[in-house]
């Protein structure tokens, strides 16, 4: 079939369904995590505690899940997410009511969990669809975050009344809702079939440093990982920054989902413009557009709407990086090595997400919000000599541009 009429399956919008699930729970914890941190937390410094064990979860899981869907199926690991899932939930309605800063810490690794197996989401679309057609699917299971964008800080928002005297436990019994829509939705879609080859992590020809130690591999992984890690860093810390700045949560639920928007609206093109101007172009406004966000929150005047700017910017760039970096990193490997390639990938992406969630806090509660901002620019540095240097000394391959 011609690769300009081929017809995209219906099992890629319904991944971009789950993949807007995944994201209405994770803007929704954005909107409220650090502030319950710190209303609960026995000393501020532990404010994005949770957050950090959240994406720290992550991290860990994300091998185990890539090892569990190559043996068992995507789909048998998908709907194992959604009930770890749905287990956190109840146990942070539990921890809130009860005050339990720990107990609230133990939901947001279970959340963690179910993240740790959605992002594979992503990688799932591209085995489903012909080589033709990897960029866009990849592009439009991340567009399915727009409608985070919208459902997700406004049921924060919209929930926080439903307990009177805790505003913060009923947007997770909204979050109950959306991971089970999560498992009704996968179930229904057509996961490819386990091939006996792909379960067999130790067939490749290349060993683990061959693999990684490859340019295109290289720099999709730190495309993602410092793409994802400066966005998240500067994020994180934005709902402490506007509280200090006498903005409540209505303000902070506006910014968080322009921010979301921002995000996941531009896959509606990211995939054609890699396919128009390259994929490089695109890796390189991504960084640039980080650097817009950084210099706003610096040295423009604190206020909602200079927030929206900065948030704005830097949801584009975490798109055009991490979707980016994604569809570059299917070009590194072979179908016999995706299980080892994914898994290491997203477990340097979540181990740098991790650190930066961990550590936005303390610095914010330390050193302010310029602080913030300026520990950011060492990771879009980073990337931007990571690209450049691949531009110059690498002749991308044919597919990456297809």
């Amino acid at each position: 079939m011609n690769a300009g009429t081929e017809r995209m399956p219906l099992t890629v919008y319904l991944l971009s369904l789950c993949n807007a699930y995944l994201f209405v729970g994770g803007s929704m914890l954005i909107t409220v995590s650090a502030l319950i941190g710190f209303e609960i937390a026995p000393d501020k410094r532990l404010t994005t505690l949770p957050l950090a064990l959240q994406f720290f979860a992550m991290m860990c899981t994300s091998l185990p899940a890539s090892f569990i869907m190559g043996k068992f199926g995507r789909k048998i690991g998908f709907l194992l997410a959604g009930s770890v899932g749905m287990m956190g939930a109840a146990v942070a309605i539990w921890s809130i009511l009860h005050s339990s800063f720990y107990g609230y810490c133990v939901a947001t690794i279970c959340f963690g969990i179910f993240g740790g197996f959605g992002n594979y989401y992503r990688f799932t679309a591209a085995e489903v669809v012909s080589p033709t057609l990897k960029g866009k699917a990849i592009s439009l299971v991340m567009a399915g975050g727009v409608i985070a964008a919208f459902i997700g800080p406004n049921l924060a928002n919209w929930s926080s009344g439903m307990f009177a005297s805790h505003q913060f436990a009923g947007p997770f019994v909204m979050l109950m809702g959306v991971y089970l829509l999560s498992m009704c939705t996968i179930a229904f879609a057509d996961l490819p079939v386990l091939h006996a080859e792909e379960s067999n992590v130790g067939t490749s020809n290349r060993s683990v440093k061959e693999l990684v130690f490859q340019p295109i591999f290289m720099v999709a992984v730190i495309c993602q990982m410092f793409g994802y890690g400066a966005m998240n860093f500067v994020m994180s810390s934005t709902p402490l920054a506007m509280e200090a700045h006498n903005h409540g949560i209505a303000d902070t639920a506006v910014v968080i989902q322009w921010h979301v928007v921002a995000m996941f609206a531009p896959s509606f093109i990211t995939g054609h413009l890699i396919k128009i101007i390259g994929i490089v172009p695109v890796l390189l406004s991504g960084a640039a557009l980080g650097f817009v966000s950084i210099a706003t929150n610096l040295f423009a005047p604190i206020n909602v709407g200079n927030f929206v700017i900065a948030l704005v910017a830097l949801g584009v760039s975490w798109n055009f990086l991490f979707v980016g970096g994604t569809t570059l990193l299917t070009d590194a490997y072979e179908p016999v090595e995706k299980t080892r390639a994914q898994g290491i990938n997203d477990l340097a992406v979540f181990s740098t997400v991790t650190l930066t969630a961990l550590t936005t806090g303390t610095v914010h509660h330390l050193w302010g919000w310029q602080t913030v901002n300026l520990l950011a620019l060492p990771m879009l540095i980073a990337t931007t000599f990571a690209i450049i240097w691949f531009w110059r000394s690498q002749r991308l391959p044919h597919t990456i541009n297809t």
